[in-house]
């Protein structure tokens, strides 16, 4: 108990700071004239943007399920549980994932507990690489608009990042090959599970190009909402430069480093939209609003959290088990 207390002040620390730090290479007074003269029309739109995203990531995470399990439960109870799953993700300064708390309740709904990880795992995988692909899609007509020195350094990371991405899959896949000799031990199963599981999403076509599709219009919701908000903040910024530079905010945000990414988004959009010009107050109002935004989207649910029938006391062997590391599938899950 005592790590995860430690794991969870650490966090804090780094999002304090972060955000401290941040504040004060910024012009306070120019920051705050600019966030109150936020035009409520497109601060109102990026609320529902944001309200969006949650069911594409639903619709996302599905197509993920249907390809490694007859998936039964219906859209809604699916749904049900990913809003949770974000509510303890952004709203609570909390050292349980949200996408732990999914797991344990695909589990409780009746998922094989390897298949109910390996769900939101993969789901998670396809989310990255549609990331690096709109980052890679974006970055030629991104890079014009940086100066000429850091442009060779644009496309080594994006280029990189996409073969990297692929190289991660080829390496999941390859699991399938570890020695028979291992297969005793139970977490070797579960990482052959997660082979064959990753081979049914990414290596059957009809699945693949739904999971990247539903993945990139969720993208391309997200960025667009960035760029909405940007407008009514008034920051000269292109719908393209946030192709390139919101995606990788997003997943610098995903470090398990800081409180729901507070801290590490302030100082990637600052840094990302410094890259064209754009004010450093500016930038850390758009990013601090988009933080709102998202925490404000994620609080109901954690209404339906306490309204569900998911209680707390029911999944707490399944956080157990998953938190420990002995969650993954045995043989009768596969």
């Amino acid at each position: 108990m005592w790590k995860k207390w430690l794991a969870l002040t650490l966090k804090i620390l780094v999002s304090g700071f972060l955000i401290v730090f941040l504040i004060q290479q910024v012009d306070i007074a120019a920051a705050k004239e600019r966030a109150l003269k936020v035009a409520p029309d497109m601060l109102a739109l990026t609320v529902f943007l944001f309200a969006v995203q949650v069911f594409l990531g639903n619709l996302r995470w599905r197509v993920v399920l249907h390809a490694i399990i007859d998936l039964r439960l219906s859209f809604w109870r699916t749904l049900r549980m990913l809003y949770i799953g974000f509510f303890f993700n952004q709203a609570l300064p909390s050292s349980v994932g949200g996408d732990a708390v999914r797991m344990a309740l695909a589990h409780r709904a009746g998922m094989p507990l390897g298949q109910a990880i390996g769900g939101v795992f993969l789901e998670r995988v396809a989310n990255i690489l549609a990331l690096v692909m709109v980052v890679v899609g974006a970055t030629p007509f991104f890079v014009p608009h940086i100066p000429a020195d850091q442009q060779m350094w644009v496309w080594a990371g994006s280029i990189t990042a996409f073969i990297a991405s692929l190289l991660g899959i080829v390496f999941l896949i390859s699991l399938k090959k570890l020695p028979e000799k291992l297969h005793k031990w139970r977490f070797v199963r579960g990482l052959i599970g997660l082979a064959g599981d990753t081979k049914r999403v990414f290596l059957i076509p009809r699945h693949a190009l739904r999971a990247l599709f539903w993945s990139i219009v969720g993208f391309l919701n997200i960025t667009f909402a960035v760029f909405i908000l940007a407008k009514g903040l008034q920051l000269s910024i292109t719908f393209v430069d946030c192709l390139v530079i919101v995606p990788v905010v997003l997943l610098l945000t995903t470090l398990p480093i800081s409180i729901a990414g507070w801290g590490i988004r302030e100082g990637a959009m600052v840094a990302g939209l410094g890259l064209i010009g754009i004010p450093s107050e500016g930038a850390l109002v758009l990013s601090l609003l988009l933080g709102f935004v998202s925490l404000a989207v994620c609080l109901p649910g954690g209404i339906v959290w306490m309204m569900s029938s998911e209680k707390r006391k029911d999944i707490a062997k399944e956080m157990s088990a998953l938190e420990s590391g002995a969650a993954t599938a045995d043989d009768t899950s596969r």
